[in-house]
């Protein structure tokens, strides 16, 4: 720590566009299209633009587990979108998504089409649209409501936190990752705790909130997540582990996180997913 330089931030901050890191070549502190791109369109009700990162795969688990409890309604086409080559700032997908953020989700169903951005909005929408997930008593609605919101503002203390320092930053700062490496572990401490006396997030019941903790959370559990398991001690942390192996076994959860899928298709990805024979070929 004694030999960082101490950066004193000037009266006005101007943008720098090669400290970005990893995503230097497309985030700007502009929003708004930055070129004209449609989006395609297929022959389901639900069309997703998404990728396989924690909040894409949220999405993906929750229409797989809607078609598995036989929701036919819950069909949809899901289109990849590459946010290292700069997809989420064409005009198509800024339409639907001002905030250029997967993923973003166009309900064709409905007359207009709905749009819906932000994953949780999504878990919810879709949730109330086919009456699943979501407890219908009062009180327990309640509590799923309180996590769902509780992951929608810690994951960011998670991924552009401790994830965006840890692994993605152009140097490493000791402050930075032992600042959010701190908060990481408060709350896994927070959901071990809770998950000690609850089979789920909400108690017996699976719902929405597990769909939206578990891409995140589970993934540092299971060393998919900046591969910081070791890091992070996350082998500490007993009743997350019960949890995250459970909901991994579900067979919803393992298609949806196959969706979408960054990387080499031929490693177990979907990159695009247009009808449930796509799983076929996938081992």
């Amino acid at each position: 720590m004694s030999d960082t330089v101490e950066y004193k931030p000037p009266k006005v901050w101007k943008w720098n566009k090669d400290h970005g890191g990893r995503f230097a070549s497309v985030n700007r502190p502009t929003a708004g299209a930055q070129h004209e791109k449609e989006l395609p369109v297929g022959k389901h009700p639900l069309q997703l633009y998404s990728l396989g990162t924690p909040n894409g795969v949220k999405v993906t688990i929750m229409l797989e587990e809607l078609l598995a409890m036989g929701h036919s309604g819950a069909e949809y086409d899901a289109w990849y979108v590459s946010i290292d080559k700069g997809d989420q700032f064409g005009s198509g997908f800024v339409a639907v998504n001002p905030n250029s953020k997967i993923p973003a989700l166009m309900d064709h169903s409905t007359s207009p089409p709905t749009r819906v951005f932000e994953s949780g909005a999504m878990l919810l929408y879709l949730a109330e649209k086919f009456g699943a997930l979501l407890p219908s008593d009062p009180a327990k609605r309640a509590e799923m409501l309180s996590w769902l919101f509780w992951q929608m503002g810690s994951a960011p203390y998670l991924g552009g936190g401790f994830g965006h320092f840890y692994a993605y930053a152009p140097i490493k700062i000791e402050y930075c990752i032992d600042r959010y490496a701190m908060e990481v572990k408060r709350q896994l401490d927070v959901l071990d705790q809770h998950l000690a006396n609850n089979e789920y997030m909400c108690g017996e019941d699976y719902t929405i909130a597990d769909i939206a903790i578990w891409p995140w959370y589970g993934a540092v559990i299971l060393n998919n997540a900046y591969s910081a398991a070791e890091f992070l001690s996350a082998h500490e942390y007993k009743n997350m582990a019960r949890w995250t192996n459970q909901i991994l076994e579900r067979p919803a959860v393992q298609r949806g996180r196959l969706v979408n899928k960054p990387g080499d298709d031929s490693k177990g990805g979907l990159r695009e997913r247009h009808s449930a024979s796509d799983f076929d070929n996938i081992e």
